[in-house]
Formats: structure tokens, sequence, C-alpha cells
């Protein structure tokens, strides 16, 4: 009889340690792509971009990472999120202040920047339906390799810096405008 009870007491205390376990917020700092954030502030307004950095460990841009010609979420795990408190303008495309989600379509040559509207979602789940724009961006090779992706905004003037994209021997960037 004692052993009825105990396995189920076992039984409820493996339940109650996995609701627990999966209630509580996951360390991003543990994950195998951890977070990155780019900021920048133009005309004294903060433009944020949230990700997750995965890394090339032996793999190949273009093929096992970021495969061209397919959309790709711009990092790892949830959907890359773009949040601005101004109007901006992306590659001559107008961008209003709010929270976004980025994509890209990587290419052998040239890579579009996917402007999404939907937010809140992982990574994977790609609405084409509510994209807001998708914009060209410019291609250049980097002297050294880089291993783990980053995302950079660089401050060019008071309104205007340039989104980059780094990985392996890549750099893709547009400019952005604080309309």
């Amino acid at each position: 009889m004692q052993r009825k009870y105990l396995g189920t007491g076992v039984a409820l205390a493996l339940a109650i340690l996995s609701v627990c376990a999966f209630s509580q917020p996951q360390d991003k700092s543990k994950r195998s792509s951890p977070p990155g954030v780019a900021e920048v502030a133009l005309t004294g307004k903060k433009i944020t971009i949230d990700y997750s950095r995965p890394s090339l460990k032996g793999r190949k841009l273009g093929q096992e990472l970021a495969p061209y010609g397919q959309v790709w979420r711009t990092g790892a795990n949830e959907a890359t999120t773009l949040t601005t408190e101004i109007d901006l303008e992306i590659g001559g495309i107008k961008v209003p202040a709010g929270k976004y989600t980025i994509y890209t379509l990587p290419a052998q040559g040239a890579w579009k920047l996917i402007i999404n509207k939907q937010t809140g979602q992982w990574g994977t789940q790609y609405d084409q339906g509510q994209d807001l724009a998708r914009i060209d961006m410019k291609q250049a090779s980097l002297p050294q390799t880089v291993e783990q992706f980053t995302i950079a905004l660089e401050k060019k003037s008071p309104t205007l810096a340039t989104l980059n994209l780094d990985w392996e021997n890549t750099r893709v960037w547009i400019e952005v405008k604080a309309q």
C-alpha cells in the first residue's frame, strides 16, 4: 500500500517540478545563441533592435545558415524586433514609429531587408501578408571572419545611422534616417 502512495507522490512531485520549470522565465544568456541589442539615438529618440546571436560553428553562410533565396529570421530564437520612437526612412521607405519584426532575404549578391508588422512570434513564424516593406540592402566583404552574427546601428550624424548585419565575411547594410 505504501508503494502505491510513494509512486503517486513521486509522480505528483515530478508534475509540479515540470510546471514550475516551464513557468519560470528562461535565462536567455545561457542559450547557444545569446541575446544581442543594437541601439542608437537619432534626434534624441531611441531606435532598438533586439535579436539572438547564432555562431557559424563551421557552417557556411548562405548554405546551412541563412540559406540564399529563403526568408531568414535574421538571428535565432524569437523573431528579431525593431522598436523605434520616431518615424524613420529606411532605404528610402517610410517606417512609422512603433514595433516591427525584421526578416531578411539573403542572396549571393544583394540581400533584402523585410520589415514586418507582426510582432511577438517565434522567429520562424513569418507571415508575408504582414510585410510593411522589402528593401534592397548593400553588401560588402569584411576583412576578417565574424564568427557570431552581429547587428549594429552605427550613428553617422544626428539624423542618420547605418544598420549593419555582419556574419562570416559579409556585411549587408542600409541607411536609417530620422524623419
